[in-house]
């Protein structure tokens, strides 16, 4: 028996681990072509940057991406399981299907508390972390900054530069300005680099071969050359903080605003000069605060419900599996992507009608997790008894 769960368990996880790594890589892809390489294309972001914004979008798309495994590794197993007639010998030696499958409904318990962790906490932060990331680098880029054959002043600074190229300048003039308006030094450089530094929300301008001249008492004095570096703050330009959108608010937070909304909403205790509140006007009141809250109560719910997915897509994916009876892996992929498609529109319908409280769209997108996980039971317990 432990050899037939060992052996399960790690076809499960395999085939798991696979098809994670595919949609994962396919979810990357649409995002990167989307607005990755955008940036790129137009210089807004470099490299690292870019590798940076990748890596941010991985706990976002784990989340969804964990739910596929889960239901297509059942669905592929299971299906190769019967096809090779492994399960009709597992059948004639006594042993049951629930039996058998005790290990991957653990293994599922498993991923769906994985997934509650991603998408109470780590996917919603990861995704205000991309979506900053990639405002900043479209909105603070060094290219932005400075144009070519315009001065741009910095601080006590003055750049020019006569061609620009991304962050590569050609022929560059910076001048340094006293506090009273006064010229102090000027340095002429053959080429420069702009490099934003985003924490500290300013410009460090490098200049290559580069003379320097400072103005004393006795005229322009010589200062040398070489590669020097330029702090160029950007004054009166503070950096700016998105709003978090409520599909991006991490449970913590999405109960921390429907408290607030509470506080802020509920009128107090009826004190004598209130009195003669009426009961229509305590129904308004409560209306209202139905109203702001339900788009919360959606995303909440939304978070919670979807974590449960990985029990339902199981449920469902082992009686189909062993239904298919086939070995081609399409056939489990259609049923997947099917099955899919029936559970994200309960939770599209769910995000749809959140202005319309008096459907209650936030026990609408718990729907599918009854659905799949009844329908599941059923068809294990008939396929147990099949047996």
């Amino acid at each position: 028996m432990k050899t037939l769960h060992f052996y399960l368990t790690r076809q499960m996880l395999a085939t798991l681990g696979m098809t994670v790594f595919v949609v994962t890589f396919v979810l990357l892809l649409g995002n990167v072509i989307k607005e990755i390489l955008n940036l790129l294309i137009h210089r807004q972001a470099t490299l690292p940057l870019a590798l940076h914004a990748i890596l941010l979008l991985i706990p976002f798309v784990l989340a969804f991406a964990l739910p596929i495994g889960m239901l297509t590794a059942a669905l592929l197993v299971f299906g190769r399981f019967s096809a090779d007639q492994e399960l009709m010998a597992a059948r004639a030696s006594g042993i049951s299907l629930l039996s058998l499958i005790t290990p991957i409904l653990l293994l599922s318990v498993a991923v769906s508390g994985l997934c509650a962790w991603l998408n109470f906490d780590i996917a919603p932060a990861s995704r205000v972390a991309y979506n900053s990331l990639l405002y900043h680098a479209e909105t603070r880029s060094p290219s932005d900054i400075l144009q070519p054959g315009e001065p741009a002043q910095l601080g006590n600074y003055t750049i020019w530069a006569a061609k620009k190229e991304g962050t590569n300048l050609d022929d560059v003039l910076v001048t340094e300005w006293t506090h009273k308006g006064g010229l102090k030094k000027w340095f002429r450089g053959l080429t420069g680099t702009l490099f934003y530094d985003s924490p500290r929300n300013q410009i460090i301008l490098t200049l290559h071969s580069a003379d320097g001249w400072l103005l004393d008492t006795n005229g322009w004095v010589y200062i040398g050359s070489g590669d020097p570096p330029f702090v160029l703050p950007l004054s009166g330009q503070e950096k700016t903080v998105l709003a978090v959108p409520v599909s991006d608010m991490t449970f913590r937070q999405l109960r921390a605003k429907l408290a607030e909304l509470q506080d802020s909403l509920t009128p107090p205790a009826p004190l004598p000069a209130r009195q003669n509140v009426t009961a229509e006007g305590r129904r308004e009141v409560r209306q209202i605060v139905q109203d702001a809250s339900t788009p919360y109560l959606v995303y909440l719910h939304r978070e919670v419900a979807f974590s449960f997915a990985c029990i339902g897509f199981t449920l469902v994916g082992i009686p189909l599996g062993i239904r298919a009876h086939r070995r081609e892996t399409t056939v489990g992929v259609a049923i997947a992507l099917a099955l899919m498609l029936i559970y994200y529109s309960f939770v599209v319908l769910g995000q749809a009608w959140v202005n319309h409280p008096e459907r209650a769209p936030y026990l609408i997108v718990w729907l599918p997790n009854f659905i799949f996980q009844a329908v599941g039971a059923v068809l294990l317990w008939r396929a147990n008894r099949s047996g």
